[in-house]
């Protein structure tokens, strides 16, 4: 078994080595990430299955996996709340376990992995951003026991920056998306808002915050959104509108 773990250390080399080729203006995150996740199981011994997590506010998402048998054991961890992967993305601790069937820290877990033929594993801590509170582990399910030697870890680590720089990007990208789109609705929900207020101080011949206080009294009164009280009463002026 040492001298089957010892002969991946080339092979991961050279997939460390076409990863450090990868232009990250030609690749999208996502297609980064499954890179990694994909050269991760072909160079890493066990025969496994492997995937990247991201834990955002303690909210965790597998964004690329390898196989359904990855996938199945991320979510199994998501649903119980622990397990390796969830560990190692909140500690920021390497995490092995040997043998599912023998290992006794996630009992409820290791038995389902078991099941699924996944004997061993590994969960290599992703830290992106502590102050945003987001982190990752990239995950190797193995198909045997004892999979993992200290050559395979730290071949395992090394593809670890990887992932963390493009599941960091990936992260960014989407908060900035986020940011953007609530921009937008917060802008349309002004204008509508506004057109509302136009609306009331025409046909009630009264002062602008007069306006806004009826506004404010009607979404009180109705349990709704301010701006859907508003969208009505634009909506409305609009089917009076003799035009």
């Amino acid at each position: 078994m040492a001298h089957d773990q010892n002969s991946q250390s080339p092979k991961a080399a050279d997939a460390l080595e076409r990863l450090g080729r990868l232009s990250l203006r030609e690749l999208s995150m996502t297609s980064l990430l499954q890179t990694v996740a994909d050269l991760s199981k072909t160079v890493m011994p066990g025969e496994p299955e492997t995937s990247v997590l991201l834990l955002v506010k303690d909210k965790p998402t597998t964004v690329v996996h390898t196989g359904q048998l990855a996938l199945d054991l991320d979510e199994r961890q998501y649903e119980r709340g622990h397990g390796p992967c969830l560990h190692a993305a909140r500690t920021g601790e390497l995490t092995e376990i040997a043998d599912t069937r023998t290992d006794g820290r996630w009992p409820d877990y290791t038995q389902r992995a078991a099941e699924r033929g996944n004997l061993s594993s590994l969960s290599i801590p992703l830290m992106i951003d502590e102050d945003a509170q987001v982190s990752g582990a990239l995950n190797i399910y193995a198909r045997r026991p004892d999979a993992f030697d200290e050559d395979s870890r730290t071949a395992g680590s090394r593809f670890g920056p990887y992932a963390a720089v493009a599941a960091g990007n990936m992260f960014a990208y989407q908060s900035a998306r986020d940011m953007a789109d609530n921009l937008q609705i917060a802008l349309e929900s002004r204008a509508v808002i506004d057109q509302a207020k136009g609306i009331l101080i025409r046909d009630h011949r009264i002062s602008p915050d007069v306006a806004f206080d009826l506004l404010v009294k009607l979404s009180n009164n109705s349990n709704r959104p301010l701006r859907e009280i508003a969208q009505d009463i634009v909506v409305d002026a609009q089917h009076d509108d003799p035009r």
